[in-house]
């Protein structure tokens, strides 16, 4: 058996999946890379097979029907053998150096009967045309090099959050949930990196600067001009979000906490874009949006409206308009995202 599998979502990658694929190889013969075709209309599915005929104890081409990024995280997990599952996009890469140690922390894991459910490392924010980086960390979050539970972990910031980059699970854990992303649409990530998090048990971080996350490219999903097209797949991912997690029911107090957070930031985004198109339209589907979480679970409703990301953005007429823009491109500047 693997010790990893890696899952690489290519759609029209050829330009820049070499990169990835490469970083990935470095990582030792007992990984899988799973190069997930989903349907690209470019060289892709050649260069896929390509890398399967160079390296076919290690990489595997899998060719499916475009369904979009969630469903080819979805052929990869059903395809993985590995003992922990890791999407790594295919126009970013890892660090060799900060992923020896934590191949090696994944390995010893391997030899146990009931290995650590989740691995956390850093992540960097690669943006493009400036030649810049900006590393996200959790040293103030979690416990490092030692196993620990939700019980443990201290205070997240606001701009702090466990994105898919972040993340290694063990693949069992994934499949007894039933983890299934939505296909044909975007933002599904933050599906994965919120509904597994009930049924993490155990957890070790690593400071390390392990994924790159490339930014800035005009046709990414995280592209301001591109999210505001694409908002009402943003809005079908909150309302899965809250309809598949029973937040308040949630222990320890740790957990309940952090999804509520990140529930807010994501309501948050979506007041931000929708007051951004500044139609009658985009307002009612911000009300419908809230009306839903209230009646979903009232006392949650309130919790996440009075957070501070939401206090601005929700106040009426232009004042919230304009309270929301200003702290959306605040953070841009102080984090370096798109």
């Amino acid at each position: 058996m693997k010790t990893i599998s890696f899952a690489v979502p290519c759609y029209n990658s050829e330009e820049y999946m070499d990169i990835c694929i490469e970083s990935l190889l470095a990582c030792g013969d007992d990984v899988e890379i799973l190069i997930v075709d989903d349907g690209s209309s470019d060289g892709t599915a050649a260069k896929a097979d390509a890398w399967q005929k160079a390296h076919p104890d290690i990489i595997r081409a899998i060719h499916k029907e475009n369904g979009g990024h969630g469903s080819a995280v979805n052929a990869g997990l059903a395809n993985a053998s590995g003992i922990y599952f890791k999407v790594v996009d295919s126009d970013d890469w890892l660090d060799v150096r900060s992923t020896e140690e934590v191949m090696s922390y994944l390995r010893a894991q391997a030899e146990f009967q009931d290995p650590v459910d989740m691995v956390i490392a850093n992540y960097v924010y690669e943006k493009v045309h400036e030649d810049s980086r900006t590393e996200m960390h959790y040293r103030n979050v979690f416990p490092e090099r030692r196993e620990f539970g939700w019980a443990e972990v201290g205070s997240f910031n606001h701009s702090q959050y466990l994105l898919m980059h972040s993340v290694i699970y063990r693949t069992e854990l994934l499949r007894d949930m039933g983890l299934t992303l939505p296909e044909h649409c975007f933002y599904v990530d933050n599906i994965f990196v919120y509904e597994p998090l009930p049924h993490v048990r155990t957890m070790y971080y690593i400071d390390v600067p392990m994924y790159r996350y490339l930014i800035g490219r005009e046709d990414q999903s995280v592209n301001e001009r591109v999210m505001m097209r694409r908002i009402d797949q943003h809005l079908k991912v909150a309302r899965q979000m809250i309809d598949d997690v029973d937040v308040m029911s949630l222990e320890p107090r740790r957990l309940r906490k952090y999804m509520e957070s990140y529930l807010s930031m994501m309501m948050c985004i979506a007041s931000v874009f929708l007051r951004m198109r500044n139609t009658d339209e985009d307002d009612q589907k911000l009300d419908d949006l809230w009306k839903h979480l209230k009646e979903t679970d009232s006392a949650l409703y309130r919790r996440v409206r009075t957070n501070v990301l939401n206090l601005g953005t929700n106040l009426p007429t232009e004042v919230g308009r304009r309270l929301g823009l200003g702290g959306y491109h605040l953070a841009q500047r102080l984090f370096h995202f798109n």
